[in-house]
C-alpha cells in the first residue's frame, strides 16, 4: 500500500482532477518514455560505433582463443591415481623449459614427459634424457645426434627416437602419445611446431609470445577449428585466464595488465637522457637488471621498454577477444597482482601470488584442475610480509612502446609481428652495443612505417615467417645507414 498501512485522510477526487491527473501522469510516463529510449538509441549508436571501430581496426577479424570468458569443464577425471598428463616440451633446455621439467619432477603421478627439443645444449639435454626417460627427443643440428647417443648410452631403460631439426620439433610437438604441449621456445621458430600441435588436437601450454603476437592472425582460428584450448603461462595473461573463469556471456568489461615498470620507473626521462649522453654504459646495465624477477637479458631489457607489456597487450587482445580500448595497463612496482579484469557490473577481479613464473607453468599444465603444492619449494602469499601495493599510469613519452604497441595491434595482419620481430633484432643489437637505448625506440618505428605499404591482413604463416624475417634485415639496414646516432656503451 502506498501509505504503508495507513487509512487515507484525503477525499475522492472530481472526474475533472482525475482526468487532469492522468494526463499529467501520461505526459510523465510518456517524457520517462522518450528519456529511456534515447539512452537506449545512444547505447546502441555507442556499441555501433565501437563495433565499427574494432572493424576498422581488424579487431574482430581473427576472433579469441577465449572470447571474454573461460567455460570450465567439470568432467575431467583428477589428475593423480593412475591419470597421468602426458606433455611434450619445446625448448627443455631453457628457463621455462627446465622450469616445467621441474613441476614434472616434483609430481610424478600426474605428468609425464613424453618428447623433448632442444637446441645445442647436449649436456643439459643428456641429462634430461636419462632422468625423464623419454620416448622420442629433438635437436637442432643433425650433426649432434651420434654424439648425444654416445652420451645417453648407459642410461637405464629404453634409448628414445632421437630426430632434429624443424621436421624432428614437429614431431616432437604432435606426439601421438601427447596430451599437452609446452612451446617454451623463443621466436617464430615456435611457429610450424605448434601448428603440427593443433592440428593433432594437442592443447597448448603457451609461453611463446610469438605464437599469438606473431602468428595470432593465423594461428587463433586455427585452434578454434580444431577445438584446442591455448593456456597461457606468462603470470599476466595467466591471471587474466584465470579470473574469467566461469564469467557469463558479456560480463567482461576491461582487462587491466599490471607491469613492475622495470629497472627505469624510478628514473626520470630527462636523467635517461642526460645518461644517454654521458654515462650510455649505464643505461645498458640497468636495462638487463629488473628489480623484481630473475629473467634473462632479452626480456628483461623488454620489461625496462615496457615493450614486454605492449606486446602483451596485443597478445591478450587474440586471446580474449577484448577491443585494444579496454586493455589497460597500470605500473605495479610489487608484481604482487599480476593482472585484473572489470566485470559489466564494475567488479573488480584481480589474481596476486609471489613473482614466480612455476605457477603460471604448472597451471597451464594441470588445469582445469589445482595440484597441491608443497610449502617448501611454492610459498604461500603472506599479506603481512607483501605491504603496501601502490598503482600508477604508465608514461607514455618515457614508454613509446605501448603507443607503438597499440598502434600495431589496432592494424593488425603482419604489423604485430613486423613489431616484435623489430624489437628483437633492435634488443640483440643494444646488448651487443651497436646501437643505443632510445635507438631501440627509433628502429622500431621506422620498421612498422616500412611496413604498411606491404601489411597483409590474412597472413598465412610463411607470409608471417617472412615478415618476421623482412623486419629483422630491415632494422639492421637501418642500423647501417647511420640513422642511430645515440651512444653506445663501450
Amino acid at each position: 500500500d502506498a501509505n504503508n498501512g495507513k487509512p487515507r485522510t484525503s477525499l475522492p477526487l472530481d472526474r475533472s482532477h482525475q482526468a487532469k491527473m492522468s494526463a499529467s501522469i501520461a505526459a510523465s510516463v510518456s517524457i520517462s518514455s522518450a528519456t529511456t529510449l534515447r539512452a537506449g538509441r545512444a547505447q546502441r549508436r555507442a556499441a555501433v560505433a565501437k563495433a565499427a571501430r574494432a572493424d576498422a581496426n581488424n579487431e574482430s577479424r581473427y576472433g579469441a582463443c577465449w572470447p571474454g570468458r573461460v567455460p570450465v569443464p567439470n568432467d575431467v577425471p583428477l589428475l593423480g591415481n593412475g591419470n597421468i598428463k602426458k606433455i611434450s616440451l619445446l625448448g627443455s633446455t631453457g628457463s621455462i623449459g627446465t622450469q616445467t621439467l621441474d613441476i614434472a619432477e616434483e609430481h610424478p603421478d600426474k605428468f609425464e614427459i613424453v618428447a623433448l627439443s632442444a637446441g645445442r645444449n647436449l649436456d643439459v639435454m643428456a641429462e634430461q634424457i636419462k632422468k625423464f626417460k623419454p620416448k622420442m627427443v629433438s635437436i637442432s643440428d643433425g650433426g649432434d645426434v651420434e654424439k648425444l647417443k654416445g652420451m645417453i648410452k648407459d642410461m637405464d631403460g629404453p634409448q628414445p627416437e632421437i630426430l632434429f631439426g624443424p621436421d624432428g620439433m614437429v614431431e616432437v610437438a604432435r606426439h601421438p602419445d601427447v596430451d599437452s604441449t609446452v612451446t617454451g621456445i623463443v621466436g617464430c621458430a615456435g611457429l610450424p611446431p605448434t601448428v603440427a600441435a593443433i592440428e593433432a588436437g594437442k592443447n597448448i601450454c603457451l609461453a611463446n609470445k610469438e605464437t599469438l603476437i606473431a602468428g595470432g592472425p593465423a594461428i587463433v582460428p586455427l585452434a578454434v577449428k580444431h577445438g584446442v584450448k591455448i593456456l597461457p603461462a606468462d603470470s599476466e595473461h595467466s591471471a587474466i585466464f584465470q579470473c574469467i573463469q566461469g564469467l557469463p556471456e558479456g560480463a567482461l568489461r576491461r582487462i587491466i595488465l599490471t607491469a613492475s615498470g622495470g629497472a627505469f620507473r624510478d628514473v626520470e626521462l630527462s636523467q635517461m637522457r642526460e645518461y644517454a649522453k654521458t654515462d650510455p654504459g649505464f643505461l645498458q646495465k640497468k636495462a638487463t637488471t629488473h628489480p623484481n624477477w630473475d629473467m634473462g637479458a632479452k626480456i628483461t631489457c623488454d620489461s625496462a621498454t615496457l615493450m614486454n607489456k605492449a606486446l602483451e597487450v596485443i597478445e591478450a587482445h587474440y586471446l580474449y577477444g577484448t577491443s585494444y580500448d579496454d586493455i589497460d595497463v597500470v605500473i605495479h612496482p610489487q608484481s604482487i597482482i599480476h593482472s585484473m579484469v572489470e566485470t559489466a557490473d564494475s567488479s573488480v577481479l584481480a589474481q596476486l601470488g609471489w613473482p614466480d613464473m612455476r605457477l603460471p607453468i604448472l597451471y597451464t599444465m594441470s588445469w582445469p584442475q589445482r595440484v597441491n603444492c608443497s610449502e617448501q619449494t611454492w610459498p604461500r602469499l603472506d599479506f603481512i610480509k607483501m605491504g603496501d601495493l601502490t598503482f600508477k599510469a604508465p608514461d607514455v613519452e618515457k614508454y613509446p612502446s605501448l603507443t607503438m604497441g597499440y598502434a600495431a595491434g589496432r592494424t593488425g595482419g603482419t604489423m604485430t609481428g613486423v613489431f616484435s620481430a623489430a624489437n628483437e633484432q633492435a634488443v640483440a643489437m643494444f646488448l651487443d652495443k651497436k646501437i643505443g637505448y632510445f635507438d631501440i625506440y627509433t628502429v622500431i618505428e621506422k620498421a612498422m612505417e616500412a611496413h604498411k605499404n606491404d601489411l597483409i591482413l590474412d597472413p598465412t604463416l610463411d607470409d608471417i615467417v617472412n615478415s618476421d624475417l623482412w623486419a629483422r634485415e630491415h632494422v639492421k639496414k637501418v642500423v647501417e645507414s647511420g640513422v642511430c646516432k645515440e651512444l653506445v656503451a663501450a
